[in-house]
Parts: C-alpha cells; structure tokens; sequence
C-alpha cells in the first residue's frame, strides 16, 4: 500500500479526519514562517488523542538537534521531516544517535540544482524516506505547485536507490493517480491541495485524495 501522509495539520478535528479517511500518518510544521505553523503544546494534545499507529511527523527547517528532540519529546512525535535548503546532514546523524527509535524523513528539493546529489549527502541507513517537493528556499514547502515529474524520472530512480522516496509539491485528489504512475513512489504527501483554506483541512478533498490513492493501487 501507498503510505499517505496529510501534513501542514493544525487542530484536532482535521488530525482526526485525516485519520478517518485512511491516512498513514499525520504532519506539523514547526516553522514560523509558515501558515500552517503550530506549537508544540497545541500538537501534544491532538496527538494524545490519534490511534498509536498513525504516524505523528514533525517538519522542521533548518533547526538543530536540541530543539527538534525538544518538541519530540514534548508532542509525542514518532518522525521528523527536515525540510530546509540549508538542513545540515550531520543534524540527522545526532538525531539517530540522541533518539534511535526516532523516524527521519529528508526533504529534498526538486528544484535544486542536483537533487539526487543533495541526497547523497545523508547516510541512507538513516533516513527513513526522501521526501522530493517543489520548494524554494523562500517557501520550503506548501507551495501548491508540482514539480515536472516525467522530467524528473532519471534522478527520482537514482534517489530510489538510496532509499523510499515520498512525493510531496501541489499534490491533490485529482492529479495524485498520475503522480503514481510516473514516479512510482513509496508514498504522497499532500498539504495545500486538501484544504479549504491555509491550515484549514477540507473534509471532502481530505476523503478524495485518500480515495484516489487507493483506487489507483487497486488498478495498477
């Protein structure tokens, strides 16, 4: 099964929706700049209310090992997402060291200059999947764009061979099933194309987009 992941969630209600609809697991970003930006306390108490076996990922940017294992410990996340242009592989390494049963996820921008060399950069025993997104250095994420997935065939199967690879960027009910079949990624993550507004969860695209992955899993 195709390991789906609803992200940018920012209250109890749209964490539970997601987990109705079949969701693997459920994102909060930690990062002040974006909309969908939650604190930590507000992300314990709707994580201590989520089944233990969905994914609780927290997304950081650019931050160091003592605050991401902070708001681990603090919300009760299972994974992190690190997601900045300037993440500093070696934050990964300690990360793995200072929580071992700690899921790390790498973001990886497709609109980097090399991609699949940025993720040579991380040890792969380490990462638990490369998450490939559309971002900027200005936007990291959310953008509600997808990058141009047939062009990006050749270094999405050189970063397969490090590791599980998570498709992320502009991703929604009604374009995931392509995304699938071009890429053929472990999992999709999708943020701005389920919600009716930034950090407002629309209850029908949440179902759809989770929907659509599992039909096309179904047919394939």
């Amino acid at each position: 099964m195709t390991w789906v992941k609803i992200c940018g969630t920012t209250n109890l209600e749209d964490a539970l929706l997601a987990v109705d609809a079949g969701a693997d697991a459920v994102g909060f970003v930690f990062y002040d700049q974006s909309p969908r930006k939650v604190d930590v306390e507000t992300t314990r108490q709707i994580v201590a209310q989520l089944p233990e076996s969905v994914e609780k990922v927290g997304v950081f940017v650019n931050e160091c090992e003592d605050m991401i294992c902070g708001a681990v410990d603090r919300a009760g996340l299972t994974a992190v997402q690190m997601h900045g242009d300037d993440e500093d592989p070696h934050v990964a390494d300690l990360l793995a060291a200072l929580r071992s049963k700690l899921k790390i996820m790498a973001g990886i921008s497709m609109r980097h200059p090399s991609p699949e060399a940025w993720a040579m950069t991380w040890r792969p025993d380490l990462v638990h999947a490369f998450l490939l997104d559309s971002g900027t250095s200005s936007k990291p994420g959310g953008t509600g764009k997808a990058f141009d997935w047939r062009a990006s065939v050749p270094r999405v199967n050189v970063i397969k061979k490090l590791g599980k690879v998570v498709i992320a960027g502009g991703l929604n009910a009604s374009n995931v099933v392509d995304a699938l079949e071009v890429l053929h990624p472990w999992g999709v993550d999708a943020a701005s194309g389920v919600e009716s507004r930034p950090g407002k969860k629309d209850p029908d695209k949440v179902r759809a987009f989770v929907q659509a992955v599992r039909r096309a899993e179904k047919s394939a």
